[in-house]
């Protein structure tokens, strides 16, 4: 993907969240979706990104969601692929309960805290980039 960004004359900037990937080595009970908003929040920092086209796929339109409220000068466009998408005005632990009364879903997978399996899934039409 990364040559077919580039010949569009586009930078395409593919980090890793923390405890995920080649990072899952940081893997460990405290990392949450503020974590993983954090990871991209300082990678447009130290990388100077402006004006972003953010794209979240699945779990990571929670995180684009955050980062895009917390980096408003920087998102010139967010969009959501087949992503979890945070209703208005409703952090995740506030869309669904466990059975202790606690926010947010228990997950076999630490680094995935904070999704809710009951948040809104929406699609978007992908559209091929053009080799010419």
């Amino acid at each position: 993907m990364h040559p077919r960004m580039q010949a569009a004359g586009h930078r395409l900037v593919t980090p890793t969240c923390t405890g995920l990937g080649e990072r899952e080595h940081l893997a460990n009970p405290s990392i949450d979706l503020e974590t993983h908003i954090q990871d991209i929040l300082n990678v447009i920092r130290f990388e100077d990104l402006r004006d972003i086209v953010l794209i979240g796929h699945s779990y990571g339109g929670m995180v684009a969601s955050g980062v895009a409220d917390r980096a408003r000068d920087r998102i010139a466009q967010l969009i959501y692929l087949d992503a979890f998408v945070p209703k208005e005005d409703r952090a995740c632990s506030t869309c669904c309960r466990n059975r202790n009364g606690n926010g947010c879903c228990n997950l076999p997978n630490p680094a995935m805290a904070g999704v809710c399996h009951r948040t809104r899934r929406r699609r978007i039409r992908h559209q091929p980039i053009s080799n010419g």
